[in-house]
């Protein structure tokens, strides 16, 4: 049963994929929270890699848009209602979503990793929803609250930005540390700005194109250089990190790390 302080309505506007490259708004039933649910007032949605691949191909992979599918899965917004479960002092407070669903009884889920189910359901994944749409509900415990001084569009950046982060974790960066980002896309410089918050000391992006490396230099870049142009294989790094997905800058930067260093290719675990 919906616990909430305020009136819900019992339609709401979604932008929907029916087709490649056919997006069209519907009204839909407002979803209704699970006992361990909560129900969230959509503020803001960024647009991901995935969500353009979605609309402009109909598919990443194995995952194929088979009927029509609401996109976006980087949100923030506010919760007006809560289930059974979950108490009513949550209602009114400001979230970022950790936009997923593990299974929470494999092996995966049952040891920590959670985020290795292979049972997961994820926003605007197919055959699974998104949240470009008024409201959307996610387990309670996947709602995070973010504090009055970040702004709704900043928290809908906080799920790209925790995929920096991670990486940054598992490449072992450290203060002083000299790092190599390939790739100078939104994570690629996300992951710039999270190596920069661990110490990072030299922070070297490389990308082909001159505008991303001159955002790349605005948002946590040292310096950057053009692959194509200049060699990295003599950088000497202590760690490197995919965020490009190409098999070039992915030879070149392992060649780019020095002995016991480290490296994460972190755009091939996305797109696994």
């Amino acid at each position: 049963m919906l616990k909430t302080n305020t009136s819900i309505p019992s339609k709401m506007r979604a932008a929907v994929l029916t087709t490649k490259q056919n997006i069209r708004l519907e009204d839909r039933p407002v979803p209704q929270p699970e006992a361990d649910q909560v129900l969230i007032q959509v503020k803001a949605v960024s647009v991901c890699g995935s969500d353009v691949h979605y609309y402009l191909e109909g598919r990443i992979g194995d995952f194929v848009v088979e009927r029509p599918l609401v996109l976006g899965h980087e949100v923030s917004g506010v919760i007006v209602g809560v289930g059974d479960n979950v108490p009513e002092q949550r209602i009114g407070q400001r979230v970022a979503i950790e936009p997923q669903r593990p299974c929470g009884t494999c092996l995966q889920c049952r040891t920590g990793h959670y985020n290795l189910c292979p049972h997961m359901e994820f926003y605007a994944t197919p055959p699974i929803d998104g949240a470009f749409q008024e409201y959307v509900t996610i387990q309670a415990s996947f709602a995070h609250p973010i504090s009055d001084n970040v702004s709704y569009e900043e928290g809908a950046l906080l799920e790209p930005l925790s995929v920096g982060l991670w990486a940054c974790h598992k490449a072992h960066i450290s203060p002083g540390a000299r790092v190599l980002i390939a790739g100078a896309g939104p994570i690629g410089i996300l992951t710039a700005q999270a190596a920069r918050a661990f110490g990072a000391a030299e922070i070297i992006v490389s990308d082909i194109q001159h505008e991303r490396r001159q955002q790349a230099m605005k948002y946590g870049a040292t310096s950057t250089l053009d692959p194509s142009k200049e060699s990295v294989e003599q950088l000497e790094v202590d760690a490197f990190i995919d965020c490009s997905g190409a098999a070039k800058a992915v030879q070149s930067g392992i060649r780019a790390v020095r002995g016991q260093g480290t490296l994460c290719l972190l755009e091939w675990e996305e797109m696994r």
